[in-house]
This record gives structure tokens, sequence and C-alpha cells, in this order.
């Protein structure tokens, strides 16, 4: 008896962890830190491509500043 063949899909590595936010001074997304030409270009990359991007991500965080003010400061203001 042989088995059924399984569908079985390569997923693409990515590190979106689908908190899809972009930060309005560094442009870059505050959940994956890449930037929005990365993310758009992502699925046509090579995988060294990818890996190269993955392996800057982390440094990019400290780059994401809370921002001061808002909503809540403008009331404050007003």
């Amino acid at each position: 008896m042989t088995q059924p063949t399984v569908w079985k899909r390569d997923e693409i590595e990515s590190p979106c962890v689908r908190i899809c936010v972009v930060h309005p001074e560094a442009r870059i997304c505050t959940g994956c830190y890449r930037t929005m030409d990365e993310i758009a270009r992502w699925s046509r990359m090579t995988p060294e491509e990818r890996r190269e991007i993955m392996a800057t991500l982390p440094d990019r965080a400290p780059d994401l500043r809370k921002r001061r003010g808002g909503r809540a400061a403008r009331l404050k203001r007003g």
C-alpha cells in the first residue's frame, strides 16, 4: 500500500510577527523592523538576501523611539 502524496509548501522565511505598524519617523515596521521596500520585495528576494536583512533587524530596534505627544499630549495643552 502506497502512502498518499502530501502537498507541502515551502514557506519563505520571514521575521513577520503580524504587528504591522509603520513607525512615523523611522519608516520601518515596529513588529519586524523591516522597511516598507523590504517588505514589498520580500517574496522576490533570494534566501541569501533575506538572511542578510534578517541579520540586521535586531540592530534597528533602538531606532524606534517612543513617540512623544500624540492625542493625550494635545489634550493636556488645550
